[in-house]
C-alpha cells in the first residue's frame, strides 16, 4: 500500500525550492525549507511552512553537508526529502542514508543514481545495452598531460567534462593541446568546488550538433513512459540558455525512436522517478546518448506546459509508492513552450556574473489566455540580493502558445515588460536571440551563440522600424512631461505657456548609428497621431500612438497602429534611455532650435584603460599566471578569477610587458579593480 507523505523537507534553495513548495501546497503536504546565512531572507524560506538554518553561505558548509540536512529532517519531523537539482540531488550516498532512516527520497533509487548519475558509468551501461554513444575515453584521467595524450587520440575538438557534473559546471571544449591542458585543470577545480568530486573524462566534441533530451517518468512497479523531448541547443559555455518543447527539428519517427531508447535505458536500472536522457543529434537526425540526469531538470516547465503533467507531483506520487496513472498512449504534446533562463550576468562584458540588490523586480503577469500563457518560476523578490555564493539564475520565464510562432511572440512581449534593475542581466541577449531570423526558422545548433556572436554580444542589430517607433513614443512622452509640468501647482496656466507640437528627435544606438526624426504631434488627449519625417528622402509616415505612460514610470506600454509596443526606459539629460529587443537607445527630444545648437556641442572622450587589466566582475583571484617585467603575447592567460562557482581566465588583448601586479591569489576584488598594469 502506498504510504502518504505528510511533510517534505526541500534540500535546496532558490527557484526550485519555491517550485516544489507550490506543488506540495497544492497536494496538501507541509514543507520545510533549509537555509544558509546568505539565504535567511530568501523567498523559499518565506514560502515554506517551516525553515531551519543549516550553516554558513558556502555550499560545502551548508547545502552539501548531509549531516546538517539529516539534523534538519529530524528536527522538523519531515518524512520525505525533495533534493531539487544540483547539490545532493544526484548523490547516491545521500539517498542511501535517507533510506536507512526510513525517510522517502523524492527521486530515483540509489542504484539508478549510481548507474546513470555518474557520466562514466552511464556511458558504459549504455554501450553494453547497444545504445549509440559519442566516441571518447571513459576511464579516469590522472593529470593534464594524460588529458593531452587522450585528447590527441580521440581527436580535436574534445569535450572535457566532470563525471559528477551538471549545469555546465566543470565542462570545457579544447581545440588544441594548450586548451586541453588548461581546460583539464579548470574543469577539475570547478568539479571539486561544485560537486565535491573532481573526476574528469573526455569525449569527442561533435561539431554542429543539436542538444535534445527526452523526459522520462517511472514508478516503483516497473512502469516507465516518456513525455516528449526538449530542444536545448541554445547554450553558452555549455550552459543552457533557452529551451523549447517540442523540438522544431525532430519528426515523429525520430521522436519515437529516441523515446523508446530512453525508456529501455531507464528500465534497465529500474528507474522510478522523473529523469532525463540527453542526446546529441546531428543534421541527419542520427542521435547519440550523452548522459542521463537522475533528477528534475531546470527546464522541466516546458514539458509540463505541452503535456499538462506536473512532474513534481508525479515524483512525489512515485516516492509514495503509487503506480503511474499515465500510459504512453495517453501522452499528447499540445502547442509549443519556450523557457528563458534569466541570469544575473552582463551580456555586454562576456556574460560575466553580476551580484547586488534587486532594486526593481517586476516580472510580467502570469496567466492563461485563449491561445497563450505566461509562467515565471523564480526564487527572488524586489529588494532581495543576488549572492556571489550561488548560481546566478534569477528566474525561468516560460511561455506557451498554440504554435511555435505564438510561443515566441508571447516570449518577446513578456521580455519587453520584464522590469529588472540593480544588477546586470541577460534579458537584452535573450531578446536578440528571439528576434534572430535563424532562431525563428528553428535553424539552431549548440554552436548558435558562438557562430552568431563570435566577438561577444554587443547588442542586437538595429531595426530601423523599431527606432522610428521609439522616436515617436519618446516624442509623445516628452510632450506628456511638458504638459504635466505646466499643470503643476504654481506653474503658469496652460494657455500662458507655449508647448510645441513639433520636436527634433535624435536616436543614438550602441553601434554609434544615429537617426534623426521630426515628430509632429496631433490631437489633444488619448490616441495621438504623430507624423514622422526622418533625415532620408523617404516620405513622412503617420503613426497612431496610444500610451498611458506617466513621468517616472520605467516601463512604457504603448500601442502603435493597434499593435503592442513596449520598452523599458529611464530619463536622461535631454530625453530618455530606452532598452528594447536587445538594443540600447539614447533618445534626445528637443525643439528644432535646441537641436541646431546641440550640433555645436563637443563630444566627451572616455578615459583610456587599454594598459590596465581590470577585474570584470566581483570575484576571488584564484591565480596570477605572470610576473612583473614579463613580456606577454596576445591571447596569453594572465589571471584566473572565480565568481559564482565558475572560473574565468583573463587574457592579454595585445602584446605587451607587465609593469605592475596589484593583486594576489585569495584577494576579493570588486568590478573594475586593477589587477595588473602594462607598459604603454
Amino acid at each position: 500500500m502506498p504510504t502518504k507523505i505528510k511533510k517534505i523537507l526541500i534540500a535546496n534553495r532558490g527557484e526550485i525550492a519555491c517550485r516544489v513548495i507550490k506543488t506540495a501546497r497544492k497536494m496538501g503536504i507541509a514543507t520545510v525549507a533549509v537555509y544558509s546565512d546568505a539565504d535567511k531572507n530568501a523567498l523559499h524560506v518565506e514560502m515554506a511552512d517551516e525553515a531551519i538554518h543549516i550553516g554558513p553561505a558556502a555550499v560545502n558548509q551548508s547545502y552539501l553537508v548531509m549531516d546538517k540536512i539529516i539534523d534538519a529532517i529530524e528536527t522538523s519531523g519531515a518524512d520525505a526529502v525533495h533534493p531539487g537539482y544540483g547539490f545532493l540531488s544526484e548523490n547516491p550516498e545521500f539517498a542511501k542514508l535517507l533510506a536507512k532512516k526510513n525517510i522517502a527520497f523524492i527521486g530515483p533509487n540509489p542504484n539508478a543514481i549510481v548507474c546513470m548519475g555518474d557520466k562514466i558509468a552511464s556511458k558504459k551501461l549504455a554501450l553494453e545495452a547497444g545504445v549509440s554513444c559519442v566516441p571518447g575515453h571513459m576511464g579516469l584521467i590522472e593529470d593534464a598531460e594524460e588529458a593531452v595524450k587522450i585528447s590527441n587520440k580521440v581527436g580535436y575538438p574534445v569535450m572535457i567534462k566532470a563525471s559528477a557534473g551538471g549545469g555546465g559546471k566543470g565542462m570545457r571544449i579544447a581545440w588544441n593541446d594548450e586548451e586541453a591542458r588548461e581546460g583539464f585543470q579548470s574543469s577539475k577545480n570547478e568539479a571539486a568546488t561544485s560537486f565535491g568530486d573532481d573526476r574528469i573524462f573526455i569525449e569527442k566534441f561533435v561539431t554542429q550538433p543539436r542538444h535534445i533530451e527526452i523526459q522520462v517518468l517511472g514508478d516503483k512497479h516497473g512502469n516507465v513512459v516518456y513525455l516528449g523531448e526538449r530542444e536545448c541547443s541554445i547554450q553558452r559555455r555549455n550552459q543552457k540558455v533557452i529551451e523549447e518543447a517540442p523540438s522544431p527539428f525532430l519528426d515523429e519517427e525520430t521522436r519515437a525512436a529516441m523515446g523508446k531508447e530512453s525508456v529501455a535505458l531507464a528500465k534497465a536500472v529500474d528507474y522510478d522517478s522523473a529523469g532525463t536522457v540527453e542526446f546529441i543529434v546531428d543534421g541527419d537526425k542520427n542521435f547519440y546518448f550523452l548522459e542521463m540526469n537522475t533528477r528534475l531538470q531546470v527546464e522541466h516547465p516546458v514539458t509540463e506546459l505541452i503535456t499538462g503533467v506536473d512532474l513534481v507531483e508525479q515524483m512525489i506520487r512515485s516516492a509514495q509508492g503509487e503506480k503511474l496513472n499515465i500510459k504512453q498512449k495517453d501522452v499528447t504534446l499540445t502547442g509549443w513552450a519556450m523557457e528563458s533562463r534569466i541570469y544575473a550576468e552582463d551580456p555586454y562584458r562576456n556574460f560575466l556574473p553580476s551580484i547586488g540588490r534587486l532594486v526593481r523586480y517586476r516580472p510580467p503577469a502570469e496567466g492563461h489566455w485563449a491561445d497563450h500563457c505566461i509562467r515565471n518560476d523564480t526564487g527572488v523578490y524586489e529588494g532581495g540580493e543576488i549572492s556571489m555564493y550561488y548560481d546566478p539564475m534569477i528566474a525561468k520565464l516560460c511561455t506557451w502558445g498554440k504554435d511555435r510562432g505564438i510561443a515566441i511572440d508571447t516570449m518577446k512581449q513578456a521580455l519587453d515588460t520584464f522590469e529588472l534593475d540593480g544588477i546586470g542581466h541577460n534579458i537584452p541577449f535573450l531578446q536578440a536571440v528571439y528576434d534572430h531570423d535563424r532562431f525563428v526558422r528553428g535553424d539552431i545548433t549548440t554552436a548558435f551563440i558562438a557562430e552568431e556572436y563570435p566577438d561577444g554580444f554587443q547588442g542586437a542589430d538595429v531595426n530601423t522600424g523599431h527606432a522610428r517607433k521609439i522616436a515617436a513614443v519618446c516624442a509623445l512622452m516628452h510632450d506628456i512631461k511638458e504638459h504635466r509640468a505646466a499643470e503643476i501647482s504654481g506653474a503658469l496656466p496652460n494657455h500662458e505657456r507655449h508647448i510645441p507640437d513639433i520636436f527634433a528627435v535624435e536616436v543614438k544606438v550602441s553601434n554609434d548609428e544615429v537617426y534623426h526624426y521630426t515628430a509632429d504631434i496631433h490631437g489633444e488627449h488619448g490616441l495621438r497621431t504623430i507624423t514622422m519625417d526622418d533625415d532620408s528622402e523617404k516620405a513622412a509616415l503617420e503613426l497612431e500612438v496610444l500610451t498611458g505612460w506617466k513621468p517616472g514610470q520605467k516601463l512604457v506600454r504603448a500601442s502603435i497602429d493597434n499593435e503592442k509596443f513596449n520598452f523599458r526606459t529611464q530619463p536622461s539629460a535631454e530625453g530618455f534611455k530606452v532598452w528594447h529587443r536587445g538594443v540600447e537607445y539614447k533618445v534626445a527630444t528637443r525643439s528644432p532650435r535646441a537641436a541646431d545648437l546641440a550640433k555645436l556641442m563637443p563630444v566627451k572622450i572616455p578615459p583610456d584603460t587599454s594598459n590596465l587589466l581590470l577585474c570584470p566582475m566581483p570575484g576571488v583571484i584564484v591565480s596570477i599566471l605572470v610576473e612583473e617585467g614579463q613580456e606577454v603575447m596576445d591571447g596569453q592567460a594572465l589571471a584566473v578569477v572565480e565568481a559564482m562557482k565558475m572560473e574565468n581566465t583573463l587574457r592579454a588583448e595585445k602584446k605587451s610587458t607587465i609593469s605592475k601586479i596589484n593583486a594576489e591569489p585569495g584577494d576579493n576584488l570588486a568590478v573594475d579593480a586593477v589587477i595588473m598594469e602594462f607598459e604603454s
